[in-house]
């Protein structure tokens, strides 16, 4: 994982938890660490073991991607956001910006997928 990545961990989680409305210490108890640890992990960016993490992930329910590809998050936003426009689409609009896209992208970058 990149020092950038690590260093927004404890944002990361933080924000989640927030989202979730766990209290530190609520949190803290459900996955049988301190708040003090806890709150080590969020704002001091101490680095939590495996199991740690992977609690934490579990029961805040975040994506994986979002702790180790923090960076691809907008990207994520822009291609749901471009999903959405696909689905307002009739059939031939997609034909459209189906060929739109082999056009724009090399051959040999495109895998054959119907």
């Amino acid at each position: 994982m990149e020092r950038d990545s690590m260093d927004k961990l404890g944002s990361i989680l933080k924000a989640a938890r927030k989202s979730n409305e766990f209290t530190r210490e609520q949190f803290a108890e459900i996955i049988n660490i301190t708040p003090r640890y806890l709150m080590s992990i969020e704002n001091e960016n101490k680095k939590p073991s495996y199991d740690v993490l992977f609690r934490v992930v579990r029961k805040l329910g975040i994506s994986a991607d979002t702790i180790f590809y923090p960076e691809q998050e907008k990207k994520i936003s822009e291609l749901e956001y471009i999903n959405n426009l696909l689905c307002l689409c009739d059939e031939y609009q997609v034909s459209v910006v189906k060929a739109t896209l082999h056009a724009l992208l090399r051959p040999q970058n495109i895998k054959h997928i119907k």
